[in-house]
Formats: C-alpha cells, sequence, structure tokens
C-alpha cells in the first residue's frame, strides 16, 4: 500500500482551526503503518464527545462545536478518517472498503481506550460510527444520529444517485466545493480552501472518491451483512439514542424513523429536526448541535 501524507503546511493559518495535533498509529492487515490524527480538546478526564465527520470533510466540519463543547466541560475528540484531513492517505482507490474503514477507527478507538462516549455521527460518520457502537457498546454512553444511517442493500435515493454518479466521473473532485453546496451557509473562499487543503493533489482524494461507492445500496454490494449484524446488536442498544436530522439534506430525508422504530433507546427521547440545516449541519447550525449534545449529556441519571 502506497501511502501518502499531507505535508503540515497545508495546514497553517486555516480559518478558526487552531486545535494542536494528535496522532495514534495503526496497523493494517497487511502490515501497513497508518497514522489517525485527531483533535482532542477539553479537560482529558471528562467523558468523551466522539465527532465522527463523513465524506467528503474532516474535522474541519466540527470546528465550530469543539470550543463549545470545551467550554461546557465535555472532552471533544473528532478524528480524521483514514484518506481524509491530516491523516493518511492510502493512494489508490482500491486500497479503500468500508470493512476496513472500520477496521482502522476500531483500532484507534481502542488504542484511545476511550470510554463512555456520547457520539456524534453525519454522513460516513454514521455509517462508520454506527459500526463502532455495535462493535464496542460498552464504549458508548449515548449516540446522536444526523443526517446518515446504517444501509443493508434496500435502495437509494434519487439525490444519492445523482452525487454517486457525480463523484465517479467528475474529473476533479472539488471539496470545498461540496462542502458548499451541501451547506445552506454560503461558505467563504477561505473555508472552502480550508476543506481542499488535505488534497494538495488529485491522487490525495483517493479515500474522498471512493466513499460514495462503498455505501451498501444494493444486496450484492460489500458490507451488507455486515450491517445486517450491527442492526442486531443496536436493536438491543437502551442506551440514549438521539436523532438530529436536518429538514434541508434530500439525501438523509426520513432516515430518523428507522432509528426510532427498531433501537429501544431512541423510544421516548426528544428527537429533534434541525430547521434550516443542510446536508451539513455542522457548517448551518453548531450552536445548535452543541447544546442539543450537552442538553443529552446533562439528562444522564
Amino acid at each position: 500500500m502506497n501511502v501518502l501524507r499531507t505535508p503540515d503546511a497545508c495546514f497553517a493559518n486555516l480559518p478558526d482551526y487552531t486545535f494542536a495535533p494528535t496522532y495514534v498509529d495503526v496497523t493494517d492487515t497487511d502490515g501497513t503503518v497508518l497514522r489517525i490524527h485527531s483533535v482532542d480538546e477539553g479537560p482529558k478526564d471528562a467523558e468523551p464527545v466522539l465527532l465522527m465527520h463523513g465524506e467528503p470533510s474532516w474535522s474541519y466540519l466540527y470546528r465550530h462545536m469543539i470550543p463549545g463543547l470545551a467550554a461546557r466541560g465535555h472532552r471533544v475528540v473528532a478524528p480524521d478518517l483514514i484518506g481524509f484531513g491530516r491523516s493518511d492517505k492510502p493512494s489508490e482507490q482500491s486500497d479503500y472498503t468500508y470493512e476496513r474503514h472500520v477496521k482502522w477507527m476500531s483500532d484507534w478507538l481502542v488504542a484511545k481506550d476511550l470510554k463512555d462516549i456520547t457520539l456524534f455521527c453525519q454522513d460516513w460518520g454514521g455509517l462508520i460510527g454506527l459500526r463502532l457502537v455495535a462493535a464496542f457498546p460498552e464504549r458508548f454512553a449515548r449516540v446522536i444520529v444526523a443526517n446518515t444511517g446504517l444501509p443493508i442493500g434496500t435502495g437509494r435515493t434519487d439525490a444519492f444517485q445523482a452525487w454517486l454518479d457525480f463523484s465517479q466521473s467528475v474529473p476533479v473532485l472539488p471539496v470545498g466545493e461540496i462542502v458548499n453546496m451541501g451547506s445552506l451557509r454560503e461558505l467563504s473562499a477561505a473555508e472552502k480552501a480550508a476543506y481542499d487543503a488535505p488534497y494538495p493533489e488529485e491522487n490525495f482524494k483517493a479515500g474522498a472518491r471512493r466513499f460514495p461507492a462503498l455505501v451498501p445500496i444494493t444486496p450484492e454490494h460489500p458490507s451488507v451483512a455486515e450491517n445486517k449484524a450491527a442492526w442486531k446488536v443496536l436493536e438491543a442498544f437502551d442506551k440514549p439514542v438521539l436523532t438530529a436530522f436536518s429538514d434541508g439534506d434530500p439525501v438523509s430525508k426520513g432516515g430518523e424513523r428507522i432509528f426510532h422504530e427498531r433501537v429501544p433507546g431512541a423510544k421516548g427521547q426528544k428527537h429533534v429536526i434541525i430547521k434550516d440545516g443542510g446536508h451539513f449541519l455542522q457548517e448551518d447550525k453548531p450552536a445548535e448541535l452543541v447544546k442539543i449534545i450537552d442538553a443529552l449529556i446533562s439528562e444522564k441519571a
């Protein structure tokens, strides 16, 4: 596996992103050592809030949520998935599979030894994060699900099909502009450039390019069986599960209902629809999300 590493200079002077980097090494099954970056802010003895990003963003997505959560006394951990942000980037699309992503982040989670976790997950942060919950239910205290799901090969929306077609055919994947299009507010030129920062050349985007094709939308897709097994665990998960989907995301619209119906911990929760939020609701409503996360944690016995 050929691994690329974005130069540190690419991350200098990004707007509102002044967090010190932390790193953990994991070893792939082929023996390749990969470095995973995460932001780790707030008191280290506090219960962690795990913020998981998706496609094609990175922990920069949470820059307006991390300080607010840390100020409320929470330890805030926001990793970059392999292929994204300051984490290492295998150079070939064939290096990336759903199960590899789950294994990489499972090893990272164990290495960090995070416990009593509050997970906030969106987009692929849910496809991977919910698999972590299923693999390590004892490590998670509560879950907030936003604009994401755990698909098992039952089809796709027209909006997702359009995104899949675009992502697999466009010559240059415009990462910053994609995040901008998925947000209801207009990102500044500097913010869009910050989303592009991890990818100084197109071959750094192999992971971002591959992710849409890995979503198990047909019965023939890999990881359908693994996701079905994960749902069995989630169907016994009785710790708090709150949904906070937005009203302006055609890709995930209505995706909250399956959690209400199938996950015991979702029963009786104060589920919300975030108004005036796009797919990247972290860009549109960060302060509201901070309040929702903090309130759920505060409700614990």
